[in-house]
């Protein structure tokens, strides 16, 4: 390797650069009276150009430094001039573990190398080393392959006997096929463990992790089983394959003690790699249990890797083979060095997992539970979104109010046998006629913020609601916008909220929409009718507007759905279009019962991978008995 760029030593250098958050990072490797730098990140002239720099006394063998001058000078040295204050390295050395340079990393501010960041410093450099490694292989392979050409052309020269040639050849082309396997084992080695490394990062979700895990060992090992197995208190659970079904995931079988004698209980306990190289050894050194799990998913030879977290031992991963598999020094190494991108990986996607059960738990307990309502009937329906790291602000609320003599008071009109349009008196303002409270809302975000927010703003619209007797859903909007200027509470978003009162014979709906998708109201004939007329959505930006307010007339028979964007809203899609799907659905099955409706709702419109949460609320007003 000469002093010029490298492409593969400077995908070294940028890791460890991404990895450590670091302003450098360089591959510097030893030769004669200088140190060539075939990789490196941030570093500029005149090292980005002449990629050389003088050689210190020794090469690093693992130097760590909270500040430059150190036991060795580092990166001070021979990198004067850069302001660096912290830097670590780690040896980049061949396969007799001799040392041929460092992969470092440097910072300009004081840097607290913490253990992780040393142990992925160190993966790093073992597979820099694996590459390093390859490429002199590869050129052994090559002087091999000459050689045996040399060998083939000599015995020509010297008229040898054919069985000689022969047998110098032979020797030369094994020599040369050995080299050839110890190189591409190498390469994959190499290649496996960047992957793990830059495949793990973006994962979101134990469920995830699994996947990726599956899919990155396939093509380099070729295991036939990758599981994945977490601790919980005394036992380990072993994850679920969510695209492949395997019997001792499932049921029962996935939880087992610690304390059992299979081989990954095993590893976890000891803290080390547990290798069974082949069946006969499972026989021999486990239990019936032991034989039966392995028989079951077919395998005949497994390892089993302890994930240490930053707490203790958080669970084992497990590769199976279907065929007889040991283990040699080269591939435990490698394997251990995976072992360490899985644990954090791990460790992440339980804590991104936990997050969403505790905003999940709290948007379910947001949900109201509907109350029992004569003349009424209705039905509510909260779907997450299909996309497991996702959790989201929308909210649906709907409770009884207290019935003041003044409620809802609006120019009276004749009654009519459909919804468009129709008003009548309330012949009878009594405190025995059904009185409710409806809202359906979205919080913008997909985090545990929104769910949080949408919290707030529901108990906040809840009590302006109380707070205003008598006064229509435009006054308590404009009161919750009031508190959250107020307060201030940065709640952005869209809603529909709206009065529904029995007024003997129809029940009549009030209601305000601040930029929510349109309700949709099923006349008794059929008709299908887009509740289209809104205002502003929510929003700190927009200030105090006037909030408009609508009222209907809902004559028995009538059935009013309301619903958050998640189920009419796709990349790609016209949103109008989705709207009238969802009304010739509800035209379609309106006879059905109401969660049966909502349920064939989600099912022809939003589909099993909706992008967003779904909240959908129906009312239907019943039909009046003949007496």
């Amino acid at each position: 390797m000469s002093a010029a760029a490298d492409i593969g030593m400077e995908r070294f250098a940028r890791l460890v650069s991404s990895s450590l958050r670091v302003p450098f990072a360089a591959v510097s490797l030893a030769a004669v009276g200088m140190r060539i730098l075939p990789g490196l990140a941030g570093l500029p002239e005149p090292w980005a150009g002449r990629r050389s720099a003088p050689r210190t006394a020794a090469p690093f063998r693992h130097v760590v430094s909270g500040h430059a001058g150190g036991p060795e000078a580092g990166a001070d040295a021979f990198f004067p001039g850069l302001g660096v204050v912290s830097y670590a390295a780690m040896p980049v050395t061949d396969a007799s573990g001799r040392i041929l340079g460092s992969l470092c990393a440097m910072d300009t501010e004081p840097h607290d190398w913490s253990a992780v960041e040393l142990r992925d410093l160190c993966d790093l450099a073992q597979a820099c080393s694996s590459e390093i490694q390859l490429r002199i292989v590869s050129r052994h392979a090559r002087l091999a392959q000459g050689q045996a050409e040399q060998a083939r052309h000599e015995a020509e020269a010297e008229g040898e006997s054919a069985e000689r040639e022969r047998a110098a050849a032979e020797r030369a082309r094994g020599a040369a096929q050995s080299y050839g396997r110890q190189a591409r084992l190498a390469q994959d080695h190499a290649e496996l463990l960047l992957r793990v490394s830059e495949e793990l990062t973006p994962s979101a979700g134990v469920e995830d992790v699994r996947r990726r895990l599956r899919d990155l060992f396939a093509a380099t090992l070729k295991p036939c089983y990758v599981g994945l197995s977490l601790v919980e208190d005394s036992t380990l659970r072993r994850v679920a394959d969510p695209e492949r079904p395997y019997a001792p995931e499932e049921g029962d079988e996935a939880v087992y003690a610690q304390s059992s004698d299979l081989p990954s209980a095993r590893a976890l306990r000891e803290r080390r790699v547990v290798s069974v190289p082949d069946r006969e050894t499972l026989v021999a050194e486990y239990s019936a249990d032991a034989v039966a799990a392995g028989d079951s998913l077919g395998l005949r030879a497994a390892v089993c890797l302890p994930l240490a977290g930053t707490r203790g031992q958080i669970g084992v991963l497990v590769l199976g083979w279907d065929s007889d598999h040991p283990v040699d020094v080269q591939e435990r190494a490698v394997l251990t060095s995976i072992s360490g991108y899985v644990a954090q990986a791990v460790e992440r996607a339980v804590f991104l997992d936990e997050r969403i059960t505790v905003a999940r738990q709290l948007q379910s307990a947001m949900l109201t539970e509907l109350p029992d309502t004569p003349g009424l009937d209705s039905a509510a329906l909260y779907l997450p979104a299909a996309a497991a790291d996702m959790v989201g602000g929308d909210w649906y609320d709907i409770f009884h109010l207290p019935d003041p003599p003044t409620a809802f008071a609006v120019p009276p009109e004749p009654p009519s046998s459909g919804v468009a349009g129709a008003h009548s008196p309330d012949p009878v303002d009594s405190p025995s006629r059904s009185s409710l409270a409806v809202t359906v809302g979205d919080i913008t975000g997909h985090d545990m913020h929104a769910a949080t927010i949408m919290g707030q703003v529901r108990s906040m619209l809840r009590q302006a609601v109380f707070d205003h007797p008598g006064q229509g859903p435009a006054v308590a909007l404009t009161a919750l916008e009031r508190a959250c200027a107020t307060l201030p509470i940065t709640a952005s978003g869209t809603l529909v909220h709206a009065r529904l009162r029995d007024t003997g014979g129809f029940w009549r709906l009030v209601w305000s929409n601040a930029g929510h998708p349109p309700p949709l109201l099923l006349a008794p004939d059929g008709e299908v009718v887009r509740l289209d007329r809104h205002g502003v959505m929510l929003h700190p930006g927009l200030g105090l507007v006037p909030r408009p307010e609508e009222v209907r007339d809902l004559a028995p028979g009538s059935v009013l759905l309301l619903y958050t964007d998640g189920l009419v809203e796709r990349p790609g899609d016209d949103i109008d279009d989705s709207i009238d799907r969802a009304a010739a659905t509800l035209r379609t099955h309106a006879g059905r019962p109401l969660a049966e409706l909502l349920q064939t709702l989600v099912a022809e419109i939003a589909g099993p991978t909706a992008g967003d949460d779904i909240v959908l609320l129906a009312l239907r007003i019943k039909e009046q008995k003949r007496l």
